[in-house]
């Protein structure tokens, strides 16, 4: 069995430690609770402060927990509450198009599906919940790509693969499709990705209007694109789908 790191396990017990009892600790009370030597809590406090994990006040030198972590907890209260927000909308959706949906959201330079409705059918299907996406080629992943700031500066520092002879790789072409992404409102991937398959996608925004996931309709070329053309009602239920649960999230109007 691998042994724990220890200085990990410091930190997090100086986690728990700020996170309960008095508001703010100082250095003498956190190394006396945790059994540690000044020199060895010093030396985690400032690494954590560094970090954004940990603050020090001014005035009193005391320690407190950091607003890192208040953005880390609310990223992950986020991610539930935009899954708890989108079950209705997201099984309409599936119900309404035939299709399988997947939600998505920014995690680790590619797109993690965080929920899935499976294709309203008798189809054997494999659940696709914490499956990674790539950012440049699927439907979720321009979306996120072309609204999400953080999503943009990530896309453009990994490798862009051709997975098909259709892949857009190249960056000013690339910067061109999140463009039209933006103009549109929606993004697609035909065959982009995976022979045979297709995908449209919309934005998901909270109530600080910022883009926190996007939500996808995924299916065979030839349903999703009968004739070589999108059909516009499926462009339109998935765009709706997106504005419903934004307006859950607290977004208004879009």
């Amino acid at each position: 069995m691998a042994k724990n790191i220890q200085s990990l396990e410091r930190a997090a017990a100086m986690l728990r430690l700020l996170a309960g009892g008095e508001r703010r600790l100082g250095l003498s009370d956190i190394a006396s609770s945790l059994g540690l030597a000044k020199g060895t809590a010093h030396g985690i406090l400032r690494t954590l402060q560094a970090e954004g994990f940990v603050e020090q006040e001014a005035a009193s030198g005391r320690y407190q927990l950091g607003a890192e972590l208040l953005r880390l907890g609310n990223s992950y209260l986020d991610v539930h509450e935009l899954r708890a927000r989108a079950l209705v909308w997201t099984d309409d959706l599936a119900r309404s198009s035939g299709e399988s949906v997947h939600l998505g959201v920014l995690h680790q330079r590619g797109v993690l599906i965080v929920h899935h409705v499976f294709r309203p059918d008798d189809s054997r299907q494999v659940l696709e919940v914490g499956a990674m996406q790539p950012l440049h080629s699927t439907a979720l992943g321009k979306v996120l790509s072309a609204y999400d700031p953080v999503a943009h500066s990530e896309v453009l520092e990994v490798k862009r693969e051709a997975f098909t002879p259709r892949t857009t790789t190249e960056l000013p072409a690339f910067e061109s499709l999140l463009d039209l992404t933006r103009a549109k409102g929606w993004a697609e991937d035909v065959e982009e990705t995976w022979e045979g398959v297709a995908s449209v996608a919309a934005p998901i925004h909270d109530r600080r209007r910022m883009p926190v996931g996007a939500v996808a309709v995924t299916g065979a070329v030839e349903r999703i694109c009968p004739g070589g053309e999108l059909r516009p009602e499926l462009v339109a239920a998935v765009r709706d789908c997106a504005r419903a649960v934004s307006r859950d999230l607290g977004a208004g109007r879009f």
